[in-house]
């Protein structure tokens, strides 16, 4: 029995994988040329998530600076602190869902991008960021699932939303791995050309 549920996690998540594909290639394909405009420039990537996704977004910027699956120079990138020391202000009043818009507009500059990862869509820290992102004149990515939440209302034309059709977390959270995994990999292609792995 406990097997058999095992095996159904693989298969439902293999399922999801291959009926998103079509759906994110665009999306996804889309988040890449972004991300590429932002380095290209010479500005950076600030990355951040709500509660579990804020790990995915540390290793997103871990693997801009330092490769993703071959030796290359670092790209820019810093993943938002989700640190409790950054609730207070100097005063000792802090809002907790200003954490990231805090430091969006501390370290953000026009011609950066935002990416931002949240499963539902409707994380209040996250929707800060990017309003904090839009006030900085940055491009934002959200990478979200279910419907894309409030989220996906106050994106502009020029931001993308990479959102996987599922309502289960779990599923929608094994889809972001491997939509940072292509956005990693498509700009390293981009960037220094194809590579055979192993």
């Amino acid at each position: 029995m406990l097997e058999q549920r095992i095996q159904q996690h693989f298969i439902d998540s293999a399922d999801l994988k291959y009926q998103a594909a079509q759906a994110l290639g665009k999306p996804i394909a889309d988040a890449v040329q972004a991300v590429l405009a932002c380095i290209t420039s010479g500005s950076k990537i600030l990355a951040c998530g709500s509660g579990v996704s804020a790990a995915d977004a540390q290793q997103f910027a871990a693997f801009c600076v330092a490769g993703f699956e071959r030796e290359r120079p670092e790209l820019a990138a810093v993943a938002l602190s989700a640190n409790g020391a950054l609730l207070a202000s100097v005063t000792g009043q802090g809002e907790p869902a200003q954490q990231y818009a805090r430091q969006v507009r501390a370290l953000g500059q026009a011609g950066d991008l935002l990416l931002a990862l949240c499963v539902g869509g409707n994380d209040v820290q996250v929707l800060a960021a990017v309003h904090a992102a839009h006030e900085r004149d940055m491009t934002v990515v959200v990478v979200s699932g279910r419907s894309g939440g409030a989220l996906a209302t106050v994106l502009r034309e020029t931001d993308v939303l990479i959102c996987v059709p599922h309502e289960r977390a779990a599923r929608v959270r094994e889809v972001h791995a491997l939509v940072l995994n292509c956005l990693c990999d498509g700009v390293d292609a981009q960037l220094f050309g194809e590579q055979e792995n192993p």
